[in-house]
């Protein structure tokens, strides 16, 4: 029946699991790199984003991030990451902008484009940092340290822009607050709710 075809799909996912995960983090990879070595793919990306609906749907990704390292699935936690970097091009670039987001966007070109030095290269490995200790909180069902990171990645990410780009900086306060709101209360009810079906985990 429909339930047996849903069990053997969820099986072979399973079964294959680290390797699916491997595709898409080497996908991952390879759109990193071509956002930091093709200049027109990098300003045509930037472009849809500033489209603001991307701005609003990012932070909502790290609610599948939390979902899947908390049941432990690789090819969950890889495919989350890819469409969190990729959900910036998603949408159509905007009839009208405001300067304000054109500023900062433009700042982040002009700082993914500037030289690397090793302040900036620590400051970016902070990034995959916070994942990897965002994902081994709730690999180990730890509920509060996960928000604990939550809440650290967004403040960082709002102290970091507003020191960095100013006023223009400003322009990712309500989305990121926003988003931080949702995630916060929605991975602490999403959280409950998985402990209170899995008693005996």
């Amino acid at each position: 029946g429909l339930d047996d075809t849903k069990k053997n799909e969820m099986n072979t996912i399973k079964k294959y699991d680290k390797q699916i995960a491997i595709v898409f983090f080497l996908l991952t990879v390879g759109f990193i790199t071509l956002a930091m070595t093709n200049k027109t793919f990098l300003n045509w990306a930037y472009e849809r984003h500033q489209n603001q609906i991307s701005w609003f749907i990012r932070p909502i990704f790290l609610i599948p991030f939390c979902f899947f390292a908390y049941k432990r699935s690789w090819t969950g936690i890889a495919v989350t990451i890819f469409c969190l970097l990729t959900s910036m091009f998603w949408f159509n670039k905007p009839e009208t902008t405001s300067e304000e987001v054109k500023a900062f966007l433009q700042f982040e070109i002009d700082w993914l484009g500037g030289e690397w030095n090793i302040q900036k290269w620590l400051l970016t490995l902070t990034i995959p940092i916070s994942f990897f200790a965002l994902g081994l909180a709730f690999w180990k069902r730890s509920l509060f340290m996960g928000l604990g990171v939550v809440v650290l990645m967004a403040t960082g990410k709002i102290i970091w822009s507003i020191q960095s780009a100013g006023e223009a900086g400003k322009s990712i306060l309500v989305p990121a607050v926003v988003g931080l709101l949702v995630c916060t209360g929605l991975i602490y009810f999403g959280f409950k709710r998985l402990e209170e079906n899995n008693p005996n985990r």
